[in-house]
């Protein structure tokens, strides 16, 4: 089979380098607009052979977007016009109801699949691409009934070799949760970062003592605009309600602070340990899998 890698990053080429190693019958060809890229994919072994657009979509049996959001919406109706009548598309937004809504309006919708791979880190480029980030993780499938039977089929099959936990939602589903799960985190990650960069330009020393807390929590931050600032488009809706609920809650952190309120201090902290227990059972199913 011929799989066609559109956006030879993190996750295009951690998804081909992960089915290598499950599969030697797979044939891999890489499109990306960097050359630099597509030659430096090539060269680590993330695709058998590189292509433009047009010749590798036209010569795979299975064609992934692993681009941009916004990328996405300008290649999809393109890509699928181009399909064969065999092939099946498939992409790995990390937004789906607008993907989908264009997709939706094809003719050729029935032979696309919206994926999207819990999984990621906050670096990018073919370098960044390792075969071991899906294994372990959630691959969502969104609005699957919409889709061939057989194109669903095709991808359950790559994930489960993968070793992905496979989940079903709807398109508006899946963007409402990640924005709380995630599209959320990475905005915070950047305020804290811009909130401490800030106090920097003031006080040149205050980066020295920061430990490991402010590592992790910062991580996020570290991601590219050019993938995230889609994302926040993308989700705006979703995203401002979050927004707007965590905001609530920094502002009632303010004021216990503020106010000297150590016993309702207490009880926030408490109530929010209880996190340990949602994620220790999240923990537990994903070992069951």
């Amino acid at each position: 089979m011929k799989i066609c890698i559109v956006g030879l990053g993190l996750l295009g080429g951690s998804f081909a380098l992960g089915l290598r190693q499950q599969r030697t019958d797979l044939h891999f060809i890489g499109v990306d607009k960097n050359f630099a890229h597509a030659q430096r994919a090539l060269e680590l072994g993330l695709v058998d052979a590189t292509a433009d657009l047009y010749d590798g979509v036209t010569e795979a049996d299975l064609t992934v977007l692993a681009v941009p959001v916004d990328a996405i919406l300008g290649l999809l109706p393109q890509v699928m016009d181009w399909l064969p009548p065999h092939a099946v598309l498939t992409d790995l937004g990390s937004t789906k109801q607008a993907i989908c809504q264009l997709a939706d309006q094809h003719p050729k919708r029935p032979q696309y699949v919206a994926l999207h791979p819990i999984s990621g880190t906050e670096n990018s480029g073919p370098e960044a691409a390792f075969a071991e980030l899906m294994p372990g993780k959630i691959m969502i499938f969104c609005d699957v009934e919409k889709s061939q039977p057989a194109a669903v089929q095709l991808l359950e099959g790559l994930c489960t070799q993968l070793g992905m936990r496979l989940r079903y939602l709807s398109s508006p589903d899946h963007d409402r949760h990640l924005a709380y799960v995630s599209h959320l985190s990475h905005v915070l990650s950047y305020a804290l970062s811009l909130t401490v960069l800030d106090k920097e330009d003031d006080e040149k020393n205050i980066l020295d003592m920061a430990g490991s807390g402010f590592a992790s929590t910062v991580r996020l931050a570290k991601s590219a605009p050019e993938m995230w600032v889609p994302i926040f488009d993308q989700n705006r809706d979703n995203l401002s309600v979050a927004l707007g609920s965590y905001i609530q809650k920094l502002q009632q952190y303010k004021d216990v602070i503020d106010q000297r309120d150590t016993k309702t201090s207490h009880e926030l902290i408490a109530r929010a340990n209880d996190i340990r227990r949602v994620l220790a059972g999240i923990e537990k199913r994903a070992t069951k899998h």
